[in-house]
């Protein structure tokens, strides 16, 4: 077992327990994280004993990591507001900056109350912000409710004299003025009535009425839908209103424009901030990690997994420490953490593991077997000589650049190497281009250039690439078959490996070879023939092995057989390679034949280069997406739906999560 999970990189796990006493606990927690190769255990539910339990309980430093908590929430607060008044380039990728572990001390001790400040000021500058925004919206909002009542000479907060009132509303626009005029002096016949403004959805009215006649005007206004309005928090008139507060928005604009220099000037020592933001983060998880183990008056206790590979270091710690500890295999049916570790080429790859689910215990990884295949599909699909060393050299410079890490740096390594794989598949199909530089050359030159493929041109010989394409697929599918049989095997399932799969292998093979007969000799026609035929009559006889009466074992038999149609469509699936292969060729044919329309000259020539420009980048966009995608779903349903099941629990090993730096030893100094 333990050669099998090495072959197929799956890290192997061994089970930790660990009993040391609390005086210890601190330092050694803090060469653990250091070591990074150990995922603790939550321990709720750990201890069901009675008698124990009063004996034991979790340290209790929920105050340590609520105040840890939000003084992280400030950290990130202030760089969020430094990131966005900082007016330095950004960098195309985020890299974390390697920095000594006594260095990163050292920095932090010389810098933190320094830090600090320049977080509460960050923070306070960015609060003062956002609540000047937030008014300046307010006032806007009010402003933009005064402005149709700009025409209004009368002070807002004037609602009545001794003897009159004064009512302010709005109707409909489609409302007669007319006609409510009319009614509302047959009401009262006192009132005066002032259209004040319109727009496109409502006009805007004041009455002055008497006091006695108040409810008559509101009685009369009832039929045109009339809606009141209140102004009884402004003072003035509605321009005044408008002037005073267009003035109270420039003064809050012009305490913005203080607040976002302040920023500007503190953007210097963002990298103090983020120093600061990645020390807290440490100590937040040791606060966490020390929360969740058991401990009584004199000891702690918890258990974990660490890679088999890491017990030497594991054990000097502990040793170190002189704690108790144990390790072991874990049981057969115990779910245990998933760490992928694949070397040389396959590494990138483990991208597309990960992006479909990590294996469960009893699957094997399988990056190292989909790689060729994606490294092949994904050319294939693309199949442009001349794209492929774009993608690689673009590729290539952002690994030279950037320091990537984890699935970024997977990811872009993938692509290199679907590049070289795109060159390669261009070359033998002749695509450089698509058929650019025959077309310029005829063009601009009126000369005849031919840029022979290596191997066929897809686009005069589709049927070859289909056929050619439809073998890759039954290879890779015959690949995934035998993964089964061979986990069948391991698990001491022999004969279901060779009645699901070998009998599956006698019959498809076979059929492909009783279907090439014409082609063959007729010895070989007749092989195929006889293993067909074996081949059906034991998938029949087998098929329902596992019903208990005669009628389910033939029916089940029978729709086992009935499955080769299930093959017949997998292998079908693998018709996108032509499919897409021809669509990179089309695509770059047609936008090369459209910058040629305007033939030769300056203008010719510039319109062929603006549209080769735009098109190259269009066509390697949308193409390579594309061959990103199928070559992943190629993988995901064909490949995978034959052997492997996923569902496994990533490794999380405590160690420092840093989102800013990446320490690259440890002192003895703890920060």
């Amino acid at each position: 077992m333990e050669g099998l999970w090495e072959c197929m990189a799956v890290v192997e796990m061994r089970k930790l327990t660990v009993i040391g006493l609390n005086i210890g606990r601190t330092p050694f927690i803090h060469e653990l994280m250091h070591l990074g190769v150990v995922e603790i255990n939550s321990q709720e539910g750990t201890v069901n004993d009675e008698e124990w339990m009063p004996d034991i309980f979790r340290t209790s430093n929920s105050a340590d990591v609520s105040r840890l908590e939000a003084d992280i929430v400030r950290a990130s607060t202030a760089l969020e507001a430094l990131n966005r008044y900082d007016t330095q380039k950004k960098p195309l990728f985020h890299v974390r900056e390697e920095i000594d572990r006594e260095d990163f001390v050292n920095y932090m001790n010389h810098n933190k109350t320094e830090t600090e400040m320049n977080v509460d000021t960050a923070v306070m500058c960015y609060k003062q912000i956002t609540d000047g925004q937030n008014e300046i919206n307010r006032l806007k909002g009010v402003i933009a409710g005064l402005k149709p009542w700009i025409g209004l000479d009368m002070p807002l907060q004037t609602k009545e004299t001794k003897c009159s009132a004064i009512i302010y509303g709005t109707v409909g626009v489609k409302t007669k003025f007319e006609d409510l005029l009319q009614t509302v002096l047959e009401k009262a016949p006192s009132a005066v009535v002032r259209q004040i403004n319109t727009d496109t959805q409502q006009m805007y009215l004041s009455f002055l009425c008497l006091k006695e006649e108040r409810e008559q005007v509101y009685e009369a206004l009832r039929e045109f839908a009339f809606n009141p309005v209140s102004f009884t928090e402004h003072q003035g008139t509605p321009a005044e209103v408008v002037k005073r507060y267009e003035q109270e928005i420039e003064e809050f604009q012009q305490r913005i424009y203080a607040k976002e220099a302040i920023l500007g000037e503190l953007s210097s020592a963002k990298k103090n901030i983020e120093f600061l933001y990645d020390s807290l983060n440490m100590r937040l998880d040791r606060a966490k990690i020390v929360g969740d183990m058991l401990s009584t008056e004199m000891v702690f206790y918890f258990d974990g997994w660490m890679p088999k590979k890491a017990q030497p270091q594991v054990e000097a710690l502990l040793k170190k420490y002189e704690f108790y500890y144990d390790i072991k295999d874990p049981e057969p049916e115990e779910e245990i953490p998933v760490y992928l570790h694949n070397g040389g080429l396959s590494t990138p790859f483990e991208a597309v593991t990960n992006m479909y689910s990590l294996p469960s215990r009893h699957d094997i990884d399988p990056t190292r077997l989909l790689a060729p295949f994606y490294f092949i599909f994904f050319g294939m699909m693309l199949s442009d000589a001349a794209y492929g060393i774009i993608i690689a050299v673009v590729c290539w410079m952002i690994l030279k650049k950037f320091k990537l890490e984890g699935m970024t740096y997977r990811m872009i390594k993938m692509f290199f190497y679907c590049g070289i794989s795109t060159f390669i598949w261009g070359a033998l199909f002749g695509g450089w281009f698509g058929d650019f530089i025959p077309v310029a050359a005829k063009t601009l030159f009126n000369a005849e250039v031919t840029i022979n493929p290596l191997w066929f041109d897809p686009l005069a010989e589709p049927m070859k690439l289909l056929i050619f394409s439809l073998i890759f697929g039954g290879i890779h599918l015959f690949v995934g078959m035998g993964i089964q049989a061979y986990m069948l095997i391991r698990d001491g399932h022999p004969l279901d490996a060779l009645f699901d799969i070998g009998l599956w292998y006698i019959l498809l093979i076979g059929l492909v070879v009783f279907g090439l007969g014409s082609s063959l000799p007729p010895a070989i026609a007749a092989i195929g023939k006889v293993m067909s035929i074996v081949g059906a009559v034991g998938v029949i006889l087998t098929g329902g092995r596992s019903k208990k009466s005669i009628f389910g074992k033939i029916t089940g038999g029978l729709g086992s057989l009935y499955g080769i149609t299930g093959y017949l469509s997998d292998v079908l699936s693998y018709s996108r390679l032509l499919a897409l292969g021809l669509a990179t060729g089309v695509v770059a044919k047609v936008i090369n034949t459209l910058g040629s329309l305007a033939g030769g000259g300056i203008k010719g020539a510039i319109i062929l280069l603006i549209a080769f420009v735009f098109g190259t980048i269009f066509n390697i966009g949308i193409n390579a997406l594309g061959a990103f995608v199928h070559s992943c779903r190629l993988q995901y349903v064909e490949f995978f739906g034959k052997f492997y099941t996923g569902g496994g629990r990533p490794f999380a090993p405590f160690e420092r999560r840093t989102k800013y730096i990446k320490i690259l030893k440890e002192e003895k100094n703890n920060g």
